[in-house]
């Protein structure tokens, strides 16, 4: 990191108060971003995005025209659900905040992929995720751990995906799988909130379903990645690497 900036933090860090969700950021992407001043996150590279915007947004604006401070906006509770979720934790994304932690084009998150074995013993398949913030790591780890379930076999194979540059279905946002930090498990064991109102409609009546079981979400969740199952627009087959919700 330019040694500039981290004085500039280290001198401006007892001057300026840090949201909650800012500091969970810097304390999640260790190097990438290292600072907040003055309403904005700055990066390792001496840029900075706007924190909040100060502006009040519906559930559609949250999702379509989040700021970084709206994608705490419902807190991502670890463990097993006691109900039916009525909101999106880690659904809300800033799209210009991961683009710049995971490269802001195709080629540019393509120079830091790597191929990790996904449960070498018990699937055997090769799947590309990014090296930043160790996500490959990460998925190393839970990989091993899933590897001792040969109950959950069929849960993990036939990832239905990993790195892949596209948009969401029916939206002109970047999914999360463009940046390489997210997973899908076997998609004939998934069920995914389009698929069941045959619709991109984010106010139809959905009726929550899933099939994975909670052994396998527990595993991902000790890693740092948040579960699409956890959703009230479900993603059940859908684990993303979010560390700064899991806090």
């Amino acid at each position: 990191m330019n040694l500039f900036i981290f004085y500039f933090f280290l001198f401006y860090s007892f001057t300026d108060s840090i949201p909650a969700g800012a500091q969970q950021l810097i304390n999640s992407y260790p190097g990438i971003v290292v600072g907040y001043k003055n309403n904005s996150i700055f990066f390792n590279d001496g840029t900075s995005l706007v924190y909040d915007d100060q502006k009040e947004k519906s559930e559609n604006e949250l999702i379509i025209s989040p700021d970084i401070e709206d994608q705490f906006t419902y807190e991502y509770v670890i463990g097993k659900l006691n109900s039916n979720p009525l909101n999106d934790p880690g659904r809300i994304r800033n799209e210009d905040f991961f683009k710049k932690v995971y490269g802001s084009s195709k080629e540019e998150v393509e120079k830091n992929l790597v191929e990790v074995v996904w449960c070498p013993k018990l699937v055997r398949q090769k799947i590309l995720v990014t090296r930043i913030n160790q996500v490959n790591k990460k998925i190393e780890l839970v990989s091993k751990e899933l590897d001792n379930h040969p109950e959950f076999k069929k849960y993990l194979l036939n990832i239905g995906g990993a790195f892949n540059w596209r948009f969401i279905a029916g939206t002109n946002r970047l999914s999360m799988h463009s940046f390489g930090m997210t997973i899908d498990l076997n998609t004939n064991y998934a069920d995914y909130w389009q698929w069941d109102c045959k619709c991109d409609d984010e106010n139809s009546s959905l009726k929550y379903k899933n099939e994975i079981p909670q052994g396998i979400i527990d595993i991902f969740e000790k890693h740092g990645f948040i579960w699409g199952g956890k959703w009230q627009h479900y993603d059940t087959m859908h684990f993303e690497y979010r560390p700064e919700l899991m806090n």
